[in-house]
């Protein structure tokens, strides 16, 4: 269950990660808390599914990556497996399942497209993925998604 502090916590991480030799520590002052647990904290909402990851985001395509929205067919009975294998790759962002006959769909970001292709062969080789679909964007959108907790 999530605490107050946690939902503190929560809200300043979405948009207001420090750049700083110490960012868990400003975060402590401004939540009048100690660095200890702050990162005790995050921790916990890491173990629990809180939280996937912590990190930047860059202008990709600025930095030579190339990027794919990926549509998959997979057996449902599988979904829960290769959804953790997907999750396991450096260049995964978002990954969900969904209704339909494309039931899961994740963001691969990754340097080359040769990498794309390597790690896109071998997810379409795990049991019970029956297609993927790629759709590389045309067109450029940022939406800046904050969950007020």
């Amino acid at each position: 269950m999530l605490t107050s502090f946690d939902k503190d916590l929560l809200n300043i991480l979405q948009t207001g990660l420090p750049i700083a030799s110490r960012p868990f520590a400003e975060i402590a002052e401004s939540l009048n808390a100690d660095e200890i647990t702050v990162i005790d904290r995050l921790r916990y909402l890491k173990e629990h599914g809180y939280i996937r990851r912590i990190g930047a985001f860059f202008d990709s395509a600025s930095l030579g990556y190339v990027g794919t929205l990926i549509a998959a067919k997979v057996e449902k009975q599988h979904v829960e497996a290769v959804a953790k294998v997907i999750n396991n790759y450096e260049g995964v962002t978002h990954n969900y399942e969904r209704n339909g006959v494309f039931n899961l769909w994740f963001t691969l970001m990754v340097p080359d497209c040769e990498s794309q292709q390597k790690i896109l062969k071998e997810i379409a080789a795990l049991k019970g993925v029956l297609r993927l679909i790629s759709l590389p964007a045309s067109k450029k959108y940022k939406v800046s998604v904050q969950f007020k907790l």
